[in-house]
């Protein structure tokens, strides 16, 4: 049990996962779980008690079961012991502090990465302010490869998400064509395919890969189906880059996703027999987000911002290449507006950076959220700002087939034009050497560059 007391009323809370919970800024998902606080006063009290917790608590007390839950067994099973040396010392209110100083840098937060469990991550989280969270994402640097470098400093890559109602070729290569044609496609090219069986996976990717061989484009595809397709695909042939897989935080909710460990873990180990990658072995892609663990009733009575945390122990375990919050994609009832949806997306990446993940963001809203394109203009500058690795490049930011809204082509200039950001610094080559950008990355018009629309119709 632990207590507070504020301006003499004495706040208790009767487990650590409570005590989280009434922590956590208001958002809706927590609402709708029955375990946010109930009032401004008593989610202070709740921050200030949380505060006061030694970091090892959360060694000593298991939010869910080490018995009942694999996702629990792996963070115990794999935390590093001897680097969390250095900050067992601390409260949660300390670690913030740690985190914050001026002395604590990249090789700090480096060296304690798989010190830090998932709810140590989520509970320091709980008391940062927004720009606490910026400021402390951007001295991270989480570096990944397979044909290209993703999460260099100064760098940003994007996603190109050419998604097609019906998987139409045509459709998906001209949506293919305008992102390469504006700079995006660095982290991945990758389909959201609209039939998800192996069937399709493999048409997409076959589509996929004799444009990127014939343009000779230093990135990697993916097409987003469920990882027991893309164990198929691999097996038939297909030519698969990167494994995908949606993943929650606790084996309950990646069960509802028909996943578990020892699946992920077989789609990991096939992709790596390929031996696709050119200077890197980085094959996984994961995605994520605030909500899954509730709308699958597999949350265990825990704040959705600490289960998200707790899937980053998922992607941890797996090396991945790049590993996506899909911030706004539920809806309002987890994250209800544009003040929850901004904070989201920042508590996610600053949680995936803190414990040594590539993290990325699509910056999205659903249309029946209280949220618009102006709002997302701000979060994608603030996570500019905090070193996200990657972002969306959605055509017009609107994706036909998922109907929902993120980041355009030009949101990816725009903000790389502002903070001086760059692409992966191999495709960055091969865009100059395309055409399609100058030495001083600015984009060059069509009519001038054409020299891989004639190695695409060739």
């Amino acid at each position: 049990m632990y207590q507070h007391t504020v301006h003499h009323t004495v706040f208790i809370f009767r487990s650590l996962a409570e005590l989280m919970a009434k922590a956590t800024p208001l958002r809706s998902g927590d609402q709708l779980a029955g375990i946010a606080a109930n009032s401004s006063q008593e989610r202070v009290a709740a921050q200030m008690a949380l505060a006061e917790l030694p970091l090892r608590t959360f060694l000593e007390e298991p939010l869910i079961p080490y018995e009942e839950d694999e996702i629990t067994r792996l963070i115990f099973d794999t935390h590093d012991k001897e680097n969390f040396k250095k900050i067992s010392h601390l409260t949660v209110g300390d670690f913030r502090n740690y985190l914050l100083e001026t002395t604590t840098q990249k090789t700090e937060l480096t060296i304690l990465q798989k010190a830090i469990t998932p709810e140590m991550a989520a509970a320091v989280c709980k008391l940062m302010s927004l720009q606490d969270l910026i400021l402390v994402s951007s001295k991270c640097e989480v570096i990944t490869r397979f044909r290209n470098t993703i999460g260099l400093k100064g760098r940003l890559a994007t996603r190109l998400q050419p998604n097609h109602p019906t998987d139409d070729l045509k459709g998906i290569l001209a949506s293919v064509v305008d992102g390469l044609y504006n700079g995006s496609g660095d982290a991945v090219i990758g389909i959201n395919p609209a039939t998800d069986n192996v069937a399709t996976q493999a048409r997409l990717l076959n589509m996929l890969e004799d444009v990127r061989v014939r343009c000779q484009i230093p990135t990697q595809t993916c097409v987003l189906s469920h990882i027991t397709n893309t164990i198929q695909a691999i097996e038939q042939g297909a030519p698969v880059d990167l494994v995908f897989q949606s993943i929650g935080g606790t084996e309950k909710t990646n069960s509802s996703f028909g996943i578990n460990l020892a699946l992920i873990k077989e789609g990991y180990e096939a992709a790596l027999s390929l031996g696709r990658g050119t200077i890197g072995n980085n094959v996984m892609y994961f995605e994520t987000g605030q909500g899954s663990a509730l709308s699958a009733n597999a949350h265990h009575g825990i704040d959705q911002q600490t289960i998200e945390a707790r899937a980053y122990a998922v992607a941890r375990a797996f090396n991945p290449f790049l590993v996506n919050t899909v911030v706004g994609f539920i809806g309002p009832e987890y994250l209800f507006d544009s003040k929850q949806i901004i904070r989201a997306g920042l508590e996610d990446h600053f949680c995936g950076k803190l414990m040594g993940l590539p993290m990325g963001c699509d910056v999205c809203y659903t249309n029946h959220a209280e949220a618009d394109q102006d709002d997302m203009d701000i979060l994608l500058t603030l996570l500019g700002t905090a070193g996200c690795n990657f972002i969306m490049g959605v055509p017009g930011a609107d994706d036909i087939m998922l109907n929902y809204q993120s980041t355009s082509f030009h949101d990816a200039l725009y903000v790389r034009q502002l903070l001086g950001l760059r692409p992966a610094p191999e495709f960055e080559s091969w865009l100059i050497n395309m055409g399609i950008i100058n030495e001083k990355l600015q984009i060059t018009p069509a009519d001038t560059s054409n020299k891989l629309l004639k190695m695409i119709t060739e």
